[in-house]
């Protein structure tokens, strides 16, 4: 045990010394409340931008759901400068390349870059940022590829249908109730007038946080962004999402139905939001329960009783109160019920006995080495500062998060798991091929 606590400190260390402190970040807002973090870093002579607008499908109400996914599509269809697929052109025409996602709380635009190419970078961003278009045409045409990814997802992935069921029954009143990528009868139905709003409301710059990391001076990115982007007019700040989840009184269950060799199971519990004190805790504790093949889940219900032959856990960033969910598929010949209830007994032990001193600090190993290892590289720097700013409230908290994790003890750990793991607490879904009557 020492001797691993060693190696760690060691390893940390070294690691330490070349990443990134919190003085390495400079920052400025323009004008139009467009809020930049800068770091320097010119071991390659590369450069990024991550955009993270705060917009994601809660900010949606039943009507309009699906549409900032669908702005992650229309963002590269066009605008005034730039048309029809000029941004995607234009960017590898310049040795970059690009790409975005959308979740429940953001829509996050990615470019990669060579610095000398900087300059084309903002002009591209500012461009679809102040002129998109939303023509009618282009809309129809995106419409129809969104719908698409929708029907092929669901089709395609019984646990993306099995997610949005339990999803949609954990959540009885805050949009996080509807998937990301909309329902299909919003999707057709978006009016241009929907589109209109929704794009000058939450594609302000007031409303984005943008990083840019590699070698480029932070007097040239606050020159280029004073030059491209701050002309952009702010808006008047988004509704806030108000609606607060009821807490859940009590057990729910659903079943689906789907051609599936063996059943999917989802448990999913209600936890807090990403500036939670619990956060790092049940971070730590999602790893010891389904990280790898070393995990709690994982060596007891696939190696040892062959109960399943998938399990993992999921818990990610979230504004408001979200989901743990411990998902599992179960072996040939056995029923859903005993993997549930063996799933069970893992969380009961953690309840009950807590965890080992060695298992806690190997837990931390893990997260520290993960942490390291995402801002050693000019991206990851950029994605975890983001991240920290948007969700965390400050990216200065990014540098604490090392201390965050070690600091979390064998209590905290018990006391997480029997807070936020009780029966009254969780929604389970079940995804098999037949169901008894």
């Amino acid at each position: 045990m020492k001797k691993l606590l060693l190696l760690f400190l060691l390893g940390a260390s070294h690691l330490g010394s070349a990443q990134m402190k919190v003085d390495d970040v400079k920052t400025f807002t323009l004008k139009n409340g467009m809020k930049f973090l800068v770091v320097e870093d010119f071991s390659i002579p590369n450069a990024n931008m991550y955009l993270f607008y705060k917009v994601g499908s809660r900010n949606e109400y039943q009507g309009i759901t699906g549409l900032s996914h669908f702005f992650e599509h229309m963002m590269f269809n066009g605008a005034k400068k730039y048309g029809p697929k000029m941004f995607d052109q234009t960017m590898e025409f310049n040795g970059g390349s690009n790409n975005a996602y959308t979740t429940s709380d953001v829509t996050v635009y990615t470019d990669w870059f060579p610095a000398s190419a900087a300059e084309v970078m903002f002009d591209l961003e500012s461009d679809r940022i102040a002129n998109l278009s939303i023509d009618p045409s282009m809309v129809e045409s995106e419409r129809g590829v969104v719908l698409s990814e929708r029907r092929t997802g669901l089709e395609n992935s019984p646990w993306r249908q099995l997610f949005e069921t339990v999803q949609a029954t954990a959540f009885q009143e805050h949009p996080y109730h509807w998937p990301v990528i909309g329902y299909e009868d919003d999707m057709k139905n978006w009016t241009q007038a929907d589109l209109e709003r929704y794009f000058k409301t939450y594609y302000a710059p007031n409303n984005a946080v943008v990083i840019v990391s590699g070698a480029l001076k932070f007097d040239k990115v606050k020159a280029l962004a004073e030059k491209y982007l701050e002309p952009i007019p702010s808006q008047p700040e988004p509704p806030k999402v108000h609606i607060v989840e009821p807490k859940q009184t009590g057990e729910r269950r659903i079943t689906e139905q789907r051609d599936v060799a063996t059943p999917y199971l989802l448990i999913s519990y209600h936890t807090p939001e990403t500036k939670n004190e619990d956060y790092y805790a049940l971070s730590m504790l999602s790893s010891i329960l389904g990280n790898g093949q070393s995990s709690r889940l994982y060596s007891e219900l696939v190696d040892k009783q062959q109960l399943a032959t998938q399990v993992f856990t999921s818990f990610d960033t979230s504004f408001d109160p979200s989901l743990f969910s411990i998902g599992a598929v179960a072996n040939r010949n056995v029923n859903e019920s005993d993997l549930e209830k063996a799933i069970y007994i893992e969380i009961d032990k953690i309840i009950t006995d807590g965890i080992s001193p060695a298992e806690l600090q190997k837990v931390k190993n893990q997260k520290l080495m993960e942490f390291y290892s995402q801002t050693e590289t000019i991206n990851g720097k950029s994605n975890t500062l983001g991240t920290y700013e948007v969700f965390f409230g400050d990216y200065k908290k990014m540098f604490s998060a090392p201390e965050n994790y070690n600091k979390v003890t064998v209590k905290d750990i018990q006391d997480v798991a029997k807070k936020y793991f009780s029966k009254s607490n969780r929604t389970v879904g079940v995804l098999k091929s037949n169901v008894e009557n």
